[in-house]
Protein backbone atom coordinates (compact mmCIF):
# COMPACT_ATOMS: atom_id res chain seq x y z
CA UNK A 1 0.00 0.00 0.00
CA UNK A 2 1.34 3.46 -0.86
CA UNK A 3 3.17 5.46 2.10
CA UNK A 4 -0.19 8.54 1.43
CA UNK A 5 -3.31 8.14 0.77
CA UNK A 6 -6.51 10.76 0.17
CA UNK A 7 -9.71 11.11 -0.87
CA UNK A 8 -12.09 13.77 -1.21
CA UNK A 9 -15.90 14.43 -1.85
CA UNK A 10 -17.73 17.89 -1.60
CA UNK A 11 -21.47 17.17 -1.18
CA UNK A 12 -24.55 19.38 -1.26
CA UNK A 13 -25.53 20.77 2.37
CA UNK A 14 -29.16 18.32 2.01
CA UNK A 15 -30.07 15.76 3.97
CA UNK A 16 -29.69 13.34 1.38
CA UNK A 17 -25.65 13.68 1.25
CA UNK A 18 -25.21 12.36 4.78
CA UNK A 19 -25.82 8.98 3.31
CA UNK A 20 -23.72 9.49 0.33
CA UNK A 21 -21.40 10.78 2.27
CA UNK A 22 -21.48 7.63 4.71
CA UNK A 23 -21.57 5.29 1.44
CA UNK A 24 -18.17 7.35 0.11
CA UNK A 25 -16.62 6.93 2.94
CA UNK A 26 -17.39 2.84 3.34
CA UNK A 27 -16.17 2.45 -0.21
CA UNK A 28 -12.82 4.34 0.58
CA UNK A 29 -11.89 2.48 3.40
CA UNK A 30 -12.69 -1.03 1.63
CA UNK A 31 -10.72 -0.19 -0.93
CA UNK A 32 -8.04 1.33 1.11
CA UNK A 33 -8.00 -2.54 2.80
CA UNK A 34 -10.67 -2.56 5.48
CA UNK A 35 -13.26 -4.80 5.34
CA UNK A 36 -16.74 -3.26 5.70
CA UNK A 37 -17.86 -5.78 8.38
CA UNK A 38 -15.11 -4.55 10.73
CA UNK A 39 -15.88 -2.88 13.81
CA UNK A 40 -13.70 -0.04 12.36
CA UNK A 41 -15.43 0.70 9.74
CA UNK A 42 -18.85 0.83 11.11
CA UNK A 43 -17.38 3.46 13.73
CA UNK A 44 -16.07 5.45 11.12
CA UNK A 45 -19.39 5.42 9.08
CA UNK A 46 -21.04 6.42 12.39
CA UNK A 47 -18.52 9.23 13.22
CA UNK A 48 -18.95 10.47 9.66
CA UNK A 49 -22.65 10.58 9.64
CA UNK A 50 -22.41 12.32 12.67
CA UNK A 51 -20.40 15.06 11.77
CA UNK A 52 -22.03 15.37 7.86
CA UNK A 53 -25.50 15.77 9.98
CA UNK A 54 -23.80 18.81 11.81
CA UNK A 55 -22.79 20.07 8.71
CA UNK A 56 -26.03 19.92 7.46
CA UNK A 57 -28.40 21.02 10.10
CA UNK A 58 -26.37 23.22 12.09
CA UNK A 59 -24.85 25.61 9.56
CA UNK A 60 -28.37 26.90 9.38
CA UNK A 61 -27.70 27.45 5.30
CA UNK A 62 -24.83 29.64 5.51
CA UNK A 63 -22.76 26.33 3.91
CA UNK A 64 -24.01 25.24 0.82
CA UNK A 65 -21.90 22.34 0.31
CA UNK A 66 -19.24 20.12 2.84
CA UNK A 67 -16.23 18.07 2.18
CA UNK A 68 -15.53 14.85 3.72
CA UNK A 69 -11.43 14.39 3.22
CA UNK A 70 -9.89 11.00 4.38
CA UNK A 71 -6.30 10.89 4.41
CA UNK A 72 -4.39 7.48 5.27
CA UNK A 73 -0.13 7.56 6.69
CA UNK A 74 2.33 5.23 6.31
CA UNK A 75 -0.66 2.35 7.38
CA UNK A 76 -0.50 3.79 10.60
CA UNK A 77 -2.87 6.91 11.08
CA UNK A 78 -6.46 7.44 9.46
CA UNK A 79 -7.54 11.39 9.22
CA UNK A 80 -11.51 11.68 8.29
CA UNK A 81 -12.25 15.58 8.35
CA UNK A 82 -15.89 17.44 7.53
CA UNK A 83 -15.28 20.70 6.55
CA UNK A 84 -18.27 23.47 5.84
CA UNK A 85 -18.38 27.30 5.24
CA UNK A 86 -20.14 28.08 8.76
CA UNK A 87 -17.72 29.79 11.14
CA UNK A 88 -19.63 28.72 14.06
CA UNK A 89 -17.50 26.10 16.32
CA UNK A 90 -19.67 23.50 17.78
CA UNK A 91 -20.34 24.45 21.89
CA UNK A 92 -20.65 21.43 23.99
CA UNK A 93 -24.22 21.61 26.28
CA UNK A 94 -24.50 21.43 29.98
CA UNK A 95 -25.13 17.65 30.51
CA UNK A 96 -28.09 18.59 32.67
CA UNK A 97 -30.44 20.36 29.06
CA UNK A 98 -33.09 18.20 28.14
CA UNK A 99 -32.94 18.06 24.21
CA UNK A 100 -33.55 15.64 21.66
CA UNK A 101 -30.47 16.58 19.81
CA UNK A 102 -27.19 18.28 20.20
CA UNK A 103 -25.01 15.40 21.26
CA UNK A 104 -23.74 14.37 17.88
CA UNK A 105 -20.01 15.77 18.43
CA UNK A 106 -20.37 14.15 22.33
CA UNK A 107 -20.89 10.66 20.27
CA UNK A 108 -17.67 11.34 17.82
CA UNK A 109 -15.42 12.21 21.23
CA UNK A 110 -16.55 9.20 22.56
CA UNK A 111 -15.83 6.67 19.53
CA UNK A 112 -12.75 8.18 18.79
CA UNK A 113 -12.05 8.06 22.18
CA UNK A 114 -12.25 4.53 22.29
CA UNK A 115 -10.53 3.75 19.32
CA UNK A 116 -7.61 5.58 20.81
CA UNK A 117 -7.67 8.57 18.28
CA UNK A 118 -8.47 12.56 18.84
CA UNK A 119 -10.65 14.74 17.86
CA UNK A 120 -10.29 18.81 16.84
CA UNK A 121 -11.76 21.68 15.63
CA UNK A 122 -9.69 24.02 13.52
CA UNK A 123 -11.02 27.10 11.67
CA UNK A 124 -10.62 27.15 7.56
CA UNK A 125 -8.78 29.98 5.51
CA UNK A 126 -12.27 30.62 4.19
CA UNK A 127 -13.96 31.07 7.41
CA UNK A 128 -15.61 28.09 7.91
CA UNK A 129 -14.18 25.03 10.24
CA UNK A 130 -13.21 21.06 9.99
CA UNK A 131 -14.08 19.04 12.61
CA UNK A 132 -11.49 16.41 12.15
CA UNK A 133 -10.98 12.80 13.98
CA UNK A 134 -7.36 10.70 13.87
CA UNK A 135 -7.43 7.06 14.40
CA UNK A 136 -4.98 4.62 14.75
CA UNK A 137 -4.97 2.49 11.08
CA UNK A 138 -5.32 -1.23 12.58
CA UNK A 139 -5.22 -3.23 9.55
CA UNK A 140 -3.40 -5.80 8.64
CA UNK A 141 -2.61 -6.93 5.19
CA UNK A 142 -4.33 -10.37 4.05
CA UNK A 143 -2.47 -12.61 3.12
CA UNK A 144 -3.51 -15.17 0.67
CA UNK A 145 -4.23 -18.56 1.10
CA UNK A 146 -1.15 -20.70 0.02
Amino acid sequence: MADHQEASVTLPSDPASVSAARRYVAGVLTDWGLPPDADAADTVRLIVSELATNAVQHTFGLSPTFTVDLVLDRDEQLRVGVTDSHPRFPKRLPAAVQQDNGRGLVIVRCLTAEYGGRLSVRPTREGGKTIEIELPWKVSAAQPDP
